[in-house]
């Protein structure tokens, strides 16, 4: 199994082969649970974001499409979902008063061992993302923190900018393309 691409291993957990889930898991729980602690900033509910990913991946309809970009990034986006309503629920619960520290990205924990490449590589794209934040202005890296890391609906967000919801989705659109023309330009895949 575990020479198999992460599009064939998916699609041997549609066949509902075990192995197969559990190849990826070994592949990419250190990934996911770095990501979702980074969005979360606890470690019990970043595991349980993790259990919950993965188990979207044994029961979910939807296909990972390889013509449309990298797996890596399907699967963030998977788990950035998760984390987002882990965070709406939790800010219900705490009646809308939620606080969240900005981390460095050196701090996330990252349980799984890298090989030298995936290190350097994992490296050159925290510093291609720093150096690209240059770009930004300090409202357009907290629309990013907002929406990306707390979990913020753009609904909310135009309640909390004050601002028509048509405008948010612009600032949000427009931030995006900076980024991605700046890693772009930096020979970061973005896709």
């Amino acid at each position: 199994m575990q020479n198999l691409t992460d599009y064939e291993l998916m699609l041997l957990i549609k066949g509902k082969q075990h192995a197969a889930l559990s190849a990826l898991y070994d592949r990419y729980a250190g990934l996911v649970y770095s990501f979702a602690w980074k969005a979360l900033k606890e470690e019990a509910a970043a595991k349980d974001a993790v259990q919950a990913v993965f188990l979207r991946l044994w029961t979910t309809e939807s296909e990972y499409d390889p013509g449309k970009g990298k797996f890596t990034n399907w699967l963030l986006t998977i788990v950035r979902n998760i984390a987002a309503d882990m965070l709406r629920k939790r800010r219900r619960e705490n009646t809308g008063i939620v606080h969240y520290l900005r981390e460095d990205l050196e701090r996330i924990p990252d349980k799984r061992t890298l090989s030298p490449e995936e290190r350097a590589e994992h490296q050159f794209v925290r510093e291609q993302i720093r150096s690209a934040y240059r770009y930004l202005s300090k409202q357009q890296i907290a629309l990013l923190e907002h929406f990306y890391w707390q979990g913020y609906t753009l609904s909310e967000l135009a309640a909390l900018y004050d601002q028509p919801l048509g405008t948010i989705k612009n600032r949000l659109h427009q931030t995006l393309k900076i980024l991605r023309r700046h890693l772009s330009a930096e020979g970061v895949g973005t896709g």
